[in-house]
């Protein structure tokens, strides 16, 4: 867990410094900041999902996914959920912050990906060498946690202290895939982290798009598209 521990604390202190400095940053260079992170959305997406569709074992199941849990999300109306949730937060504390928002996309840069979801695996399986980074089963925790540091700094400057919000979920996430690896061995298949890595790349670009302007695709109503995978895995794995 000496890996998850360290993303973790990382995001914490990412997050704090972006969010003390927040209050010394000008409009502009806000803007210029939001324009860097979607960009960094739309790059890091691209690089969940386009790497991963080669491995895929059904090259439709994202389609499926996103269509699925597209429909979910709208039927349960997460979006707007989350929209007037935000809006009483902002009319409570007085401001026009989009936190919920920045804290889902937020989540979705933390958690979906190789080293967020392999890294607690790796780590569970493999025998831990301490701190050393060069040998350690928690290789690709470390090296995600140094992604997340930065990812959350600019991240709590954009959206605050929310930001903080994302380090124990962060935590539960990672040690959810380090206990299923560490009491069953690797009871996620490969084929189930391949596919919840292309629909969260997609995600991830729906989130860069919405930061920069050019289409609000409702990413939090597609967020149940990552259950269908892993229920079709399950039930496959059934049958």
């Amino acid at each position: 867990m000496l890996g998850t521990i360290v993303n973790t604390a990382t995001i914490i202190i990412g997050g704090a410094f972006g969010a003390v400095v927040r209050s010394g940053i000008g409009e502009k260079y806000k803007t210029a900041l939001f324009n860097g992170l979607g960009l960094c959305c739309l790059v890091l997406g691209m690089n969940a999902s386009l790497p991963n569709m080669a491995k895929s074992e059904y090259p439709v199941m994202f389609i499926l996914s996103l269509a699925i849990g597209g429909i979910i999300g709208t039927k349960l109306d997460l979006s707007g959920k989350i929209d007037r949730l935000n809006d009483r937060l902002n009319k409570r504390n007085g401001n026009e912050n989009n936190g919920l928002q920045g804290l889902m996309t937020g989540l979705l840069l933390y958690c979906i990906g190789t080293f967020s979801i392999v890294g607690p695996v790796l780590s569970a399986l493999s025998p831990s060498q301490g701190w050393a980074i060069g040998e350690s089963a928690n290789t690709y925790l470390y090296t995600n946690a140094t992604l997340d540091l930065v990812t959350s700094a600019v991240l709590a400057a954009s959206f605050g202290w929310i930001m903080l919000l994302a380090a124990p979920v962060l935590f539960c996430w990672q040690g959810m895939f380090y206990a299923i690896a560490y009491f069953f061995g690797e009871a996620m298949p490969e084929p189930m982290r391949t596919e919840l890595s292309i629909v969260g790349g997609v995600l991830i670009v729906s989130s860069g798009l919405g930061i920069l302007g050019i289409k609000d695709c409702k990413t939090v109503n597609l967020l149940p598209s990552l259950l269908v995978p892993v229920v079709f895995y399950l039930i496959k794995g059934l049958l």
